[in-house]
């Protein structure tokens, strides 16, 4: 098979952090929601799916959630993790902090069943990001966030003056992502999966 090149995360940037004291917390069969009443002081219209979140100031949900999906009147976001059910008692405040983000999922060697099992990832940044980027890999053939791992030696840690940085790394992984996490400032140009 030849060698397959495919951008897999292009101008993904930092977002501002939201607070507030009307954010809740819902928790449906397994639909887990984050909401707001109040869109004047939370909205969540900014978030897009696969953003990450820390949540802080709450009685039962401090975490990191990875968004699914938002609403299109932009008062609540779905969530791939569990949440507990949370009401808001009007008084305590809630910050929901953008540290970083996922990519979509896209198929690597194990996929197609390659022996060889060898990617490269090309990481493109600008000068003012913050954070790091590393690539995870999934065997499952149809991935749950618990079935995601980190992938050893593919980690790029932005030290603000690189911005270009590349990694080999060998599996037969039948999914594979980059995550990007402690993203205070700054933006990610592009990755580049080749394998």
């Amino acid at each position: 098979m030849a060698q397959t090149s495919t951008s897999i995360l292009s101008d993904k940037n930092h977002k501002a952090d939201k607070a507030g004291t009307v954010i809740s917390f819902t928790k449906t069969g397994t639909e887990y929601k984050i909401s707001s009443s109040d869109t004047a002081t939370v909205s969540f219209g900014t978030y897009s799916q696969y953003d990450l979140i820390t949540v802080t100031g709450s009685a039962s949900n401090n975490g990191t959630y990875t968004v699914k999906s938002v609403s299109s009147s932009n008062d609540y976001i779905i969530v791939e993790e569990e949440v507990t059910t949370e009401t808001s008692d009007g008084s305590s405040t809630i910050t929901l902090d953008n540290t970083g983000f996922v990519s979509a999922k896209f198929q690597g060697d194990g996929y197609y069943s390659q022996p060889d099992g060898i990617h490269t990832v090309s990481y493109k940044v600008n000068t003012t990001l913050t954070g790091s980027i590393k690539m995870q890999g999934s065997l499952a053939t149809t991935p749950t966030e618990d079935d995601w791992f980190d992938i050893s030696g593919s980690t790029f840690t932005t030290d603000q003056s690189t911005t270009i940085s590349s990694a080999n790394f060998t599996g037969n992984y039948v999914w594979v992502r980059a995550k990007a996490t402690g993203i205070t400032a700054g933006t990610i140009t592009e990755i580049l999966l080749n394998h």
